[in-house]
This record gives structure tokens, sequence and C-alpha cells, in this order.
């Protein structure tokens, strides 16, 4: 029988039910992901995934706020620096979330993994809002069904990738982070289904009126995701989309502002602005580690814009 999860408190610091072995291993986690966060945790994920070989099989249970508990295998590389409480997990993503509390939308959260987002976004303090979260790995999805249910199944629930075309496409990959239907070989990999955008209008799940935030966090089709919803991102929809750290073409965010109607606005630390731009070289300073992800924006939304435009506004005024 499994044992029952650690419990950690990122409010708190309270970390409960583990050994003296767990705990000592939850401080050596937490010393690394401090240190490696001045150099964007390179390493990190490595050193944290051997030292995982070294415990027994056991989930630890963040509490990331009062309404939101994220659950995944004790020593996970990606995911322990949440241990860290001065880690922020993509936080230009959080900032919008967090403006958007009192807007009435629904999170497509596209490969959402073990479902951090749908646990945030779908929790009070966030603003309770519906979610759907769209995995199609059947080894994820077992984690992000957990997560679920253990936060009251309060999202939706859909296995399948996000493409261009409805089909059937082969999942591949290492880590967890990074499957992923672009490239997989031939019989190799898992048989997954594969919708567009447009593909949950079609169904159903989501109405063209409605107003959407759209994480496509799909590992390298983020331009066939983009094609497969040319109907949805027309209305009130913001792609909240990875800019990969090791690509010197910037090819999504060239796509989206060269090939579609959409404004691209990325994230300015400098500024600590979204930052509505017309050329790409900004990314050249802002994306200044090749081996992370850099999440850009796009959306043809006045709604959107100006709810951005407000979230800036906020931020300046903040900073005086």
């Amino acid at each position: 029988m499994a044992q029952a999860p650690i419990q950690f408190d990122r409010t708190s610091g309270a970390l409960e039910g583990a050994n003296l072995w767990e705990r000592t291993a939850a401080l050596a986690l937490t010393t690394g992901s401090k240190i490696s966060s001045h150099f964007s945790h390179r390493g990190y994920n490595s050193c944290a995934n051997l030292l995982r070989k070294a415990l027994p099989e056991r989930n630890i249970a963040i509490k990331l706020n009062s309404d939101a508990t994220f659950e995944f295998p004790y020593g996970d590389g990606y995911w322990s620096k949440l241990l860290n409480r001065s880690y922020h997990y993509e936080d230009e993503l959080e900032l919008l979330f967090r403006d958007a509390v009192n807007v009435d939308y629904t999170l497509l959260d596209c490969g959402a993994n073990y479902g951090y987002w749908s646990v945030l976004v779908s929790s009070a303090p966030f603003g309770s809002h519906k979610a759907i979260a769209i995995e199609p790995s059947s080894q994820n999805f077992a984690k992000l069904k957990n997560n679920a249910e253990i936060n009251g199944n309060r999202f939706e629930l859909m296995k399948c990738a996000i493409g261009a075309v409805r089909g059937t496409a082969r999942l591949s990959g290492t880590k967890h982070e990074a499957f992923s239907i672009a490239g997989a070989a031939n019989g190799g990999g898992e048989e997954v289904p594969v919708i567009t955008l447009d593909n949950l209008l079609d169904d159903g799940k989501i109405s063209l009126g409605g107003k959407y935030l759209i994480k496509l966090d799909v590992e390298g089709v983020e331009i066939e995701a983009i094609k497969g919803g040319a109907r949805l991102l027309r209305g009130d929809s913001v792609i909240l989309c990875e800019e990969h750290g090791n690509d010197p073409r910037h090819t999504v965010s060239r796509y989206i502002l060269e090939q579609t109607p959409l404004k691209l606005i990325v994230y300015d630390p400098r500024s600590n602005r979204l930052e509505t731009v017309s050329e790409l070289s900004i990314l050249d300073r802002i994306k200044v580690s090749s081996h992370v992800g850099y999440n850009v924006f796009g959306t043809a939304s006045a709604f959107w814009q100006d709810r951005i435009n407000t979230l800036n506004a906020n931020a300046a005024r903040r900073t005086q």
C-alpha cells in the first residue's frame, strides 16, 4: 500500500510526514534551487533526479495556497523547485492570472502535465475559474487525474494532444515535462488522439463568445496548435506559449508576429511590463538562457489588450 504523501506548505514552510532522510533531502533540494536560481537552475533537474533514486517512492503534496494542493513524486527534478518558497514558476503567467481574478474566463491548459496551472487557476485566491486540462501522456495523465481528485474534481480533463488537424500522432520523449508529438519516430512512443483548439468549439466543450486564456505548452508544435485555433483566436482569447531559449530565430514569436493577426506581447523583466512588440530584437535581450523557455503572448482581443494595459499601469504605480 502506498505511503501517504509528504505535506509541504509553501506559505508557512511547514514540512510534515517526512522521515529524517526525506527532511535532509528537502533541505538539499531547497538549497540546490536557491543556489542554481542564480544561473537559471541549470543542472538542477539532473541533480534532483539523481537524489530521487536514493529516496523511497512516495509523493509530496505541496499546498500552493489555502485552496490549492499540487502532488507529484518526491524528488522530481522539474517540480521540486517548489520546495524553495522564493521560487516562482512561470511568474509572467502568474502575473496575468492574478490580474484576471475578476474576469469570467476559462483556462485551456494544453500540455497540462500534472496540472499545476489548472489547480491554481481553479482555486479561490485565483478566482475559482473554469479550467480544461488537456494532456496526451498516459503517464502524466494519471498524475493529472490525481491532482484533479485531491482538489475536488473542479477542473475538466481531456486525454489528447493539440495540433493543426484532428487525428492521431505518436508521443515520445524521456522527460515527463518534454513529451512531444513533434518528430516522433514511426512505431515509437505512445499513440495519442490529436484535436485542434477549434475542435473544442465544434465539440461543444467551449463557446465562441467566451473569454479564454490558452496555455500552449505543447513542446515543438506551437505553430501547428495556433493554426488549428484560427476561429477561437479571433475572439477574446490569449495564447500563452513557449519561446525556446535555444532558438535564436525566435520561431514561435516570428510566426505570431508575421503570419497571424495577433498582437505579440512579451514580459520584459527590465520594465516589469507586458510589452506589445512590433519587432523581435527585444527577445535577443530577454532570452538569456538557452536551456529554458520564455512565455510569449498573442491576442487579437481588444478586451485582453485593455486588461494588459491596465496591468502595466498598476505595475507602474506599485513601483513608484
